[in-house]
């Protein structure tokens, strides 16, 4: 075998070594979600693994015909998408005042962190995150229902306890999920069958 890279090809693994180290950060950004069990919030690398394996399990409710529906591209945009909160942090859904920078944040993260990525992938991984923010195309559509989903199976799975530490009601919920039926009709139908029985089981509260 050979003994190395020239220069350019060194320089280039560097920069991608570099970006892999970076990312190991998203493992310590904490969401206001619970795990199952309720001993613990979950890592924003925990949540889009989980996105991961949701895109797998659950493409066949995309709301797009099949036979054009990229399925490894729904993999990149929600293994991606979160990325910038190692510098933006997460933004809990439902804070409204925060929300108001939540963008600007978001963007100078995606600015600073795709840029440690050669230039190639960096415009790749920069197209994939907008094209995940301005939810146009199925596959965008398809990984913000799935990204509205989770969230929503583990508060009801843990009895509303993110939503009753923070005093969500079930009008916020609906409000807030309500574009899922734009990428998986289905899901938008289960989660509401769900959001009803959080109300009944007491874990939800009306306003």
């Amino acid at each position: 075998m050979g003994s190395g890279f020239v220069m350019s090809e060194t320089n280039r693994l560097d920069q991608q070594i570099e970006f892999i180290l970076e990312i190991d950060k998203l493992k310590k950004v904490y969401r206001q979600s619970f795990i199952m069990g309720g001993e613990r919030m979950e890592n924003d690398a925990e949540h889009s693994w989980h996105l991961a394996l949701m895109s797998i399990l659950l493409a066949e409710y995309a709301r797009t015909n099949e036979a054009e529906f990229n399925l490894l591209h729904v993999l990149k945009m929600v293994l991606v998408h979160d990325l910038v909160e190692i510098d933006a942090g997460d933004t809990y859904c439902y804070d409204k005042e925060a929300a108001r920078d939540k963008l600007q944040r978001e963007k100078k993260a995606a600015e600073r962190l795709f840029s440690l990525l050669p230039s190639d992938q960096a415009g790749e991984f920069r197209s994939l995150w907008d094209e995940f923010e301005e939810r146009r195309t199925p596959e965008a559509l398809f990984a913000a229902a799935l990204d509205r989903l989770q969230p929503v199976l583990l508060n009801y799975h843990t009895e509303g306890r993110s939503w009753k530490r923070h005093g969500v009601t079930l009008e916020q919920v609906l409000e807030r999920n309500s574009s899922m039926w734009e990428g998986a009709p289905q899901l938008w139908d289960y989660t509401q069958e769900i959001l009803e029985k959080a109300v009944e089981k007491g874990y939800l509260k009306r306003e």
